[in-house]
């Protein structure tokens, strides 16, 4: 594999990286902006909140819709293919603290978590049920096996908390899918079975098989926030990263702009799941 060359840079904190029609997407905590990212680090700001929203995150509904998380506000809001966005789940009834992580499956259930360490789905329908609790600090999430399998990195219990996937959307058997030497943040799974997840306190992203045992280790000079396999052959692992300030500066005087984000190419195994 190849070191990690930096694509972007100038972020605050650069969160939700995912791969999605052919180009790398990233939350820009700092300007509340997500941004689709070229090969050659080109840059489409292509959604923008009204606020600053710390947390920020953000998937793809199955009409092709972007679903993105304001954290603080505790919404759901689409943006439209024309722009044009609306809310589409209230989550305020979960209580006053910040939501966080999505994923979207291919039924079009979006599962958020955050607040009080929950996980809640909101489904095509519209309705909301909270499916899982009792997390640490929920951050990164994953579907694996044809989405029949949701892994959440619990980042403070240093653990990734895999469920079932029941029909409708429910979540049944919580375990330990791997238990990890640094305290994850965002994750995404590979074509081998294996998750490489993110660490801040870490500083870079580690490939695990179920049970935690390490495969590779992609390291950087920096607090590493989130990973997602892409490129053309989806082997090359997008990170974001920035250096990490403590959440009393961050939430009071803004995140910096250390972030960036990096491509490390030549995995071994390409992306699978979602996102």
């Amino acid at each position: 594999m190849s070191e990690p060359q930096l694509l972007l840079s100038g972020l605050g904190i650069a969160e939700s990286v995912r791969w999605h029609d052919g180009r790398a997407w990233v939350a820009n905590w700092g300007s509340g902006e997500v941004l689709a990212v070229g090969a050659n680090g080109d840059r489409e700001t292509v959604a923008r909140l009204s606020t600053n929203p710390l947390p920020l995150s953000f998937d793809w509904l199955p009409d092709g819709r972007l679903l993105i998380v304001d954290g603080p506000q505790r919404q759901l809001v689409t943006q439209g293919l024309d722009g044009v966005g609306e809310l589409y789940a209230d989550l305020s009834s979960f209580g006053p603290a910040p939501f966080n992580e999505l994923v979207v499956d291919a039924a079009g259930n979006a599962y958020v978590n955050g607040g009080p360490g929950l996980v809640v789905v909101v489904r095509p329908d519209g309705s909301v049920d909270q499916v899982a609790d009792g997390l640490q600090f929920p951050n990164g999430m994953a579907l694996l096996d044809g989405d029949r399998t949701l892994v959440v990195a619990d980042s403070h219990a240093k653990q990734l908390v895999g469920f079932d996937v029941e029909p409708g959307g429910g979540l049944s058997g919580r375990r330990v899918w791997a238990a990890v030497e640094h305290a994850p943040d965002g994750i995404c799974a590979d074509a081998d079975g294996a998750i490489w997840y993110a660490s801040v306190p870490g500083q870079r992203c580690e490939r695990v098989e179920a049970g935690g045992r390490v495969l590779d280790t992609v390291t950087l000079d920096r607090g590493c926030f989130a990973c997602m396999l892409g490129g053309p052959d989806g082997r090359t692992l997008y990170i974001g990263a920035a250096e990490w300030l403590g959440m009393d500066v961050v939430m009071t005087q803004g995140p910096g702009a250390s972030g960036g984000l990096y491509a490390a190419a030549g995995q071994p195994a390409a992306h699978a799941g979602r996102p």
